[in-house]
């Protein structure tokens, strides 16, 4: 995706700078924005999409390090963060949807806030789809409001995994869960090229502009040749 948007770009600019010797002098780029306001909008907006675009590539290559809401947990009203680190591979970077090596990995889950301490809380991670346990704490009240485990994922491959945090009370059970992958990374190619559509758009737009900016300008100073 990366590739077919720096090619478009490289297209508009080419083509931007060929209009721009064109024209008799510098003034003329200015004059046409102020004439057109639309190409400047356009333009503000292409930059903006293709900012956005570009960007989404590079975090998922990372193993989606850092993600904010969606390393939290919700067990009924209360909150769990979910953060896996690999210290072999990469030290002490933090993991939550996507965990890019396989190998030891040192999970955490912390409590976000106080009531969980008091009630009984189980973990497990399993496999999926098959649903092989591949970690295990059985119920119990975590005072410290923090669980560690360490896992070795290389005992079970790559692949699609859940993360199981369930309060037992009462013999009654409020299960919740939070998916991650392990050994799998997101690549490029893997993005919807839906996405590239509205960049197309409007870098094809842009140079549509351009176009019809330069013909004017040179129907303009044609007119005015002939005049003079």
């Amino acid at each position: 995706m990366q590739n077919l948007t720096n090619s478009l770009v490289l297209a508009y600019y080419q083509n931007s700078i060929i209009l721009s010797n064109n024209n008799k002098n510098m003034n003329n780029s200015l004059q046409n924005i102020i004439k057109y306001p639309a190409l400047s909008v356009q333009a503000i907006f292409a930059i903006f999409l293709i900012s956005i675009f570009t960007t989404i590539p590079a975090n998922a290559h990372r193993g989606a390090k850092g993600e904010g809401d969606a390393c939290r947990i919700y067990v009924g009203t209360e909150v769990v963060h979910f953060a896996a680190y690999t210290p072999t591979f990469t030290k002490g970077e933090s993991y939550c949807k996507a965990i890019p090596n396989i190998g030891l990995t040192h999970i955490v889950i912390d409590y976000e806030g106080k009531k969980l301490r008091d009630s009984t809380v189980e973990f497990e991670i399993t496999k999926e789809p098959e649903g092989t346990r591949v970690f295990y704490q059985k119920p119990e009240k975590i005072k410290k409001g923090s669980m560690d485990a360490k896992v070795d994922f290389t005992n079970f491959g790559e692949g699609e995994y859940l993360t199981h945090v369930t309060i037992v009370d009462q013999g009654e059970k409020l299960d919740s869960h939070l998916s991650f992958t392990v050994g799998i990374e997101i690549e490029e190619d893997n993005i919807p090229y839906k996405l590239i559509i509205p960049v197309v758009l409007v870098i094809i737009s842009l140079i549509a502009m351009n176009v019809v900016v330069n013909r004017k300008e040179k129907a303009k100073q044609g007119n005015d040749e002939t005049h003079q």
